[in-house]
């Protein structure tokens, strides 16, 4: 099965994926746990709340195939694929999760962000939402500043909601980082008021 968790920021992906890794090992499965630009920025999945789990990093020219390929060469079995971070993966990277499924029979869990700070898909989280078996938003609640149910990441650079840029950019949702990351309703994504400083 190929399922696709997503949710805003804080909603608990995260550490989701390490219980969902939890579960299936507990249960005698053996699995790979993957990740894309944590914000540990190592090859850690990482989650806001303090769990943690050594992970594969994915840059762009690893095969998933060939990954998982190369631990049964080894002798390892693998049944199941942690995903975290996918928004950040490739194209090419989904295609490679789905064909692990229909020809390997490996499940794969997908855990990320349905869009950007524009409020604009990912790459691959498009192509999850169109090929994934079961696709899942995280319930766990999200607010925005003003109480109402946070649904968008704001990208916010020198106090203001940065309304263009690069995709994907590395930072943190501290008051005092040079670029930080916000969740808001939809209103204030577009009147871009951040609230009350903390």
């Amino acid at each position: 099965m190929l399922k696709f968790f997503w949710g805003p920021m804080d909603c608990g992906k995260s550490t989701m994926a390490l219980q969902m890794n939890y579960n299936h090992a507990r249960q005698g499965r053996k699995g790979l746990v993957l990740t894309r630009i944590d914000r540990s920025l190592g090859p850690r999945l990482t989650s806001r709340i303090g769990l943690a789990h050594e992970a594969i990093e994915v840059t762009d020219d690893l095969d998933l195939r060939e990954l998982v390929q190369s631990r049964w060469a080894a002798g390892t079995r693998v049944d199941y694929l942690i995903c975290d971070e996918v928004s950040f993966y490739t194209v090419e990277h989904i295609e490679q999760m789905a064909e692990l499924v229909d020809c390997y029979d490996v499940d794969v869990f997908a855990f990320g962000l349905a869009s950007d700070f524009r409020s604009r898909l990912f790459p691959a989280a498009q192509r999850l939402f169109e090929l994934a078996d079961e696709v899942a938003r995280i319930q766990v609640e999200v607010l925005c500043w003003c109480g109402r149910p946070g649904l968008l990441n704001a990208r916010i650079v020198d106090g203001v909601v940065a309304r263009e840029g690069e995709q994907v950019m590395i930072g943190d949702t501290t008051e005092d980082a040079e670029v930080r990351y916000q969740v808001l309703c939809r209103r204030h994504h577009r009147s871009g008021e951040l609230g009350p400083r903390r």
